[in-house]
């Protein structure tokens, strides 16, 4: 299926920096093996291609339910559709954190507006650090 069979465009594409941080994440540095330019590229339209695909779904059974907005119970419908059950727990564990860290940025930035931008900053990477902590 392409990108063109849901009405987007070959434009479409994830950060490469990012999914380059997150494959070495999940490469053991021991390991001693690399992931070539190439690799990389094939995983994200991979990548694409899959969120293309859940989306859509998502989007059918939205519509209907007579919906305009796309819940996390239409996306986990979705992957239960398409045969990917086996992801919904991770999925759901994801959005349960998601929503714990809005919780916590919106009193953070409610308690820490004074802050100067290198203050902010430097909470920020504490962050990062505690976040890459737990999935460690």
């Amino acid at each position: 299926m392409s990108d063109h069979e849901y009405g987007g465009s070959d434009n479409l594409s994830l950060p490469k920096a990012t999914v380059q941080k997150i494959v070495s994440e999940i490469l053991p540095a021991s390991s001693g093996v690399s992931f070539s330019k190439e690799a990389r590229d094939l995983l994200i339209e991979c990548c694409v291609e899959f969120i293309t695909l859940v989306s859509s779904e998502a989007n059918e059974i939205s519509e209907k339910e007579a919906k305009k907005t796309i819940a996390c119970d239409h996306i986990t419908k979705a992957l239960d559709t398409l045969g990917f059950s086996d992801y919904i727990p991770a999925v759901l564990e994801a959005a349960a954190q998601h929503k714990e860290t809005q919780k916590v940025r919106e009193k953070w930035s409610n308690k820490h507006s004074d802050l100067t931008l290198d203050e902010l900053a430097a909470l920020q990477n504490e962050q990062f650090k505690a976040a890459a902590e737990r999935h460690a």
